[in-house]
């Protein structure tokens, strides 16, 4: 399995790959899977956000502190801190759950993500766990905001579209599937101004659209890079 590109999005190369290996591998693939490093993910992902912002913030009360770190912390931050590592293409998925476009599903990538915490925990220690989610979170708590954390896909990508003047993306359900209580839901969402037009699955219409959402966030985003590169060219 190649992850060096992942490690380096992360800001940390293995001494042990496999926990690496287990970390990146769901129940539905098999034994290790990553539930238990998860769980141990999630405590040091708790105590180190609340760290940052204890440090960062000295002015702000209790309630305000826990009020800030439960959104840094619940799935759709944790889903759109995941999207930007492309941590969906190192997951190792049952085969079903491949198809079934688990590899965007936000709570498969939320739960990857802190399983790869608590990897990166066993790996080399608190101190460096430390840095790497430091490292993760810095981009968010450098706008000032935190009370509002990371603003879910949809959120993001109609703010960037609003920003450009744009029309906001239309989303529609483009199929449905899986057993009643195990529904899985294709959305599509177009940006015909941009040409772009993505895919989502979730196990609600909503999972669905942040999925599609956070692709062509990154898309519109190449988009804008691109544009202003060659607008920068022709100048």
């Amino acid at each position: 399995m190649a992850t060096d590109d992942l490690q380096r999005r992360l800001g940390h190369d293995f001494g042990d790959p496999d926990l690496l290996r287990q970390a990146l591998t769901h129940r539905s693939f098999g034994q290790p899977n990553n539930e238990r490093l998860e769980f141990l993910g999630d405590s040091v992902l708790n105590c180190v956000v609340a760290t940052l912002l204890y440090q960062r913030f000295g002015s702000i009360d209790e309630g305000d502190l826990s009020r800030r770190r439960a959104a840094l912390v619940r799935q759709d931050s944790l889903h759109a801190i995941a999207t930007r590592l492309e941590l969906g293409d190192s997951l190792r998925l049952g085969e079903g759950e491949a198809r079934s476009g688990g590899a965007r599903r936000p709570s498969i990538l939320a739960d990857a993500l802190e399983a790869i915490v608590g990897a990166v925990f066993l790996d080399a220690g608190f101190e460096r766990a430390r840095s790497v989610i430091a490292r993760l979170y810095e981009p968010i708590l450098a706008v000032g905001e935190p009370a509002g954390a990371i603003k879910d896909p949809k959120t993001q990508l109609q703010e960037l579209l609003q920003a450009r003047r744009l029309p906001l993306p239309r989303y529609s359900v483009v199929a449905t599937g899986g057993v009643a209580h195990e529904q899985v839901f294709e959305v599509d969402c177009a940006i015909p101004k941009l040409g772009l037009r993505t895919l989502g699955r979730g196990p609600s219409r909503r999972a669905a659209e942040q999925a599609a959402a956070a692709v062509a966030l990154e898309q519109a985003r190449i988009f804008g890079r691109a544009r202003v590169s060659a607008d920068g060219a022709a100048a």
